[in-house]
């Protein structure tokens, strides 16, 4: 049996290395880009959410651009929100999962500050339509 030299060894690891480094940072490179595809929501009103952002009074918890007196400290600031990731750092950065939160943030995290609002289906799309204006 021919036992393979530590100099044939170094050149198989370090392949293997670079295989192991290229697909991280492709995964990285693929992560961002997912994250500022910004969605077409159909049937979706963003002027119609802004207004109802203002009218739910999101603003006396979060910064909201562009909504009139939306410049509250309570909840994280709601700017760029097209480019996040994620929805209340739990669910992937979607229209049915911000939909999902907008509706019923206490089903997705029991106890957290955000109260149910009792927005509807319809309001909810609309708001997150204008969320993703939002870049």
């Amino acid at each position: 049996m021919v036992r393979p030299t530590s100099s044939r060894r170094v050149p198989i690891a370090k392949r293997v290395l670079s295989a192991i480094l290229a697909a991280l940072a492709a995964g990285c490179q693929n992560h961002q880009a997912q994250s500022i595809i910004v969605p077409k929501m159909a049937a979706a009103d963003d002027h119609r959410g802004s207004q109802l952002i203002a009218s739910y009074g999101c603003g006396t918890c979060h910064v909201v651009p562009g909504v009139r007196n939306a410049n509250g400290v309570v909840g994280p600031p709601l700017t760029q929100f097209a480019s996040r990731v994620y929805v209340a750092g739990m669910l992937r950065n979607t229209p049915d999962n911000l939909m999902i939160w907008l509706q019923n943030p206490q089903a997705v995290v029991p106890g957290n500050a955000m109260p149910n609002m009792g927005v509807s289906t319809r309001d909810a799309r609309d708001m997150a339509a204008y969320l993703y204006t939002l870049e």
